[in-house]
């Protein structure tokens, strides 16, 4: 059956197809025409933008559904500074919950505290009122338990008495928590992060999904609601081996969160040199070379992406050595058929982003990681010392190289705020890694559908997919779009704010 025919004109389009365009015809869910308004064909319903700016939508490429409405609902910790204040924050959210429920909070960052030891179980259980508390640090690699949560880890890899768990502790606290969430809430949350993101101008979003992260009953639930009045959701289930699992949840790949070593911030990234803060110790390995190319040449039977997560140096190398191992066994065309993807890949030197290059992989990264942790005296100095923070996230020199980028949030990691990533990536903290703006926000849109396999989005073109967002631009245009760096003077122009947001001709936000 033909929809309407849907005439938006009066408008400025982000558009190579036509610059010049002041209008464009929306039929069946694609761009039919796109042109002067003046010259416009009929059209069923007319949408008069008001001189606004129309671009294509952007894709958030790697988020967390679930724990991002819960951010959004519950208790954010990324402005505490103390273990005295997070606790307060605790009591007080506490008191708002039944007896039996879980206390989920999230954002924590020791890093920013000037005592940084955090409150231990016991002061935690007190502080909730004898309730169960989960309380996830910012990278989401380690979290803080209270001693009723944290006896579900005894004797579990990453233990730790004191209340603060990492890796397989964390996942055995971290499954507890999420489960005591019923379906209705875990669904509800799902709805308010997708919700919020369209709000965004982000009309698709890969959700990460994996043991240890999630589960399979919560990639189910997003999924179904994808497309449903919200954005689309391009699920990933991070499982290795679980390529035939990924299929048949609905996955478009056993990849996302497939952890081949964990965080910077839990000092559980795995490097080749040891934590500049540390006790001596390189992190945590989880996938040998071996295992990455079976992986992979498993995917490529099944027919799905294959990826991994990989932060540190010795992480990533250990990934790019199984894509050789895959490479000998199907030939380098057979892996870059395949379209893989690796996460985060922030710790990476110019013989590795060769190799993604001549691997086809794409670099699926969170530039705002930079912003929040790359400056002086922050996170990455303290765990890697100034050399290695200055060449962490090149992400302007994989771009440069021919790295296909895919750039995302990690949601509730960093917020969900897509424009403040093009900025982070065209301004980063190290000048080397720039990238034009117009690079970052083609990263930020169509490298997200081109990351989960989609070629016809993510520009505004007759023919493709009708999918964009129309902006208020208080800030100014520049080069097509939003005024976004500050000038010569050091003036930030204000933020563009999201009107609309389209996907495939329907309008899943309108302000």
């Amino acid at each position: 059956m033909t929809r309407m025919t849907v005439l938006y004109t009066n408008g400025r389009f982000y558009s190579a197809a036509d610059p010049r365009a002041t209008a464009m015809l929306v039929r069946d869910g694609r761009i039919a025409w796109l042109g002067d308004a003046a010259d416009a064909p009929a059209a069923d319903r007319r949408v008069d933008l008001a001189g606004l700016l129309v671009t294509p939508a952007f894709v958030d490429a790697h988020l967390h559904a679930t724990d991002t409405g819960l951010a959004f609902d519950g208790l954010d910790l990324s402005g505490v500074r103390s273990a005295a204040e997070l606790l307060d924050r605790v009591t007080a959210f506490a008191a708002t919950r039944p007896p039996g429920a879980v206390v989920h909070g999230h954002g924590w960052d020791e890093s920013t505290w000037v005592e940084q030891t955090p409150p231990s179980a016991a002061e935690l259980e007190r502080a909730a009122g004898g309730r169960r508390v989960y309380l996830s640090q910012a990278s989401v690699h380690s979290a803080l338990a209270s001693t009723s949560l944290l006896s579900a880890a005894e004797g579990v890899a990453g233990y730790d008495p004191s209340g603060w768990v990492r890796e397989q502790a964390h996942h055995a606290v971290r499954a507890i928590a999420l489960e005591s969430l019923t379906p209705q809430q875990r669904s509800a949350a799902q709805r308010t992060a997708l919700s919020r993101a369209a709000s965004l101008g982000i009309a698709a979003v890969h959700e990460c999904a994996g043991p240890g992260t999630s589960s399979e009953e919560d990639l189910r639930s997003v999924l179904a609601l994808s497309g449903q009045g919200l954005p689309l959701v391009f699920g990933y289930w991070g499982e290795l081996g679980g390529a035939e699992r990924a299929r048949d949840l609905g996955a478009v790949g056993a990849a996302g969160d497939l952890y081949a070593d964990g965080a910077l911030g839990s000092r559980t990234a795995s490097l080749r040199h040891a934590y500049h803060d540390g006790d001596g110790g390189v992190g945590e390995a989880f996938v040998t070379a071996e295992q990455a190319a079976e992986h992979l040449l498993e995917c490529m039977r099944v027919g799905v992406q294959g990826g991994f997560h990989a932060i540190g140096d010795a992480a990533i190398e250990a990934v790019l050595d199984g894509f050789a191992l895959a490479a000998k066994r199907v030939g380098v065309d057979g892996v870059r058929a395949g379209g893989h993807r690796v996460e985060h890949v922030e710790l990476i030197d110019k013989p590795m982003i060769g190799r993604m290059v001549e691997f086809g992989v794409t670099a699926s990264v969170q530039p705002v990681f930079d912003a929040l942790w790359g400056g002086p005296g922050r996170m990455y100095e303290q765990r890697l010392g100034r050399e290695r923070t200055l060449a962490s996230n090149p992400i302007g020199t994989m771009h440069a190289t021919g790295v296909p980028l895919a750039f995302g949030s990690d949601s509730p990691v960093t917020a969900l705020d897509p424009w403040a990533v093009v900025v982070a990536a065209a301004a980063p903290t190290n000048p080397v890694h720039r990238m034009s703006v117009r690079s970052a926000f083609a990263a930020s849109s169509r490298g997200g559908w081109r990351a989960a396999g989609v070629d016809d989005a993510g520009v505004l073109a007759p023919g493709k997919a009708a999918t964009f967002a129309v902006w208020e631009t208080p800030g100014g245009i520049t080069g097509g779009l939003p005024a976004l760096v500050p000038d010569v003077d050091g003036v930030t122009p204000a933020r563009p704010v999201c009107r609309r947001t389209v996907l495939a001709g329907e309008t899943i936000f309108e302000a």
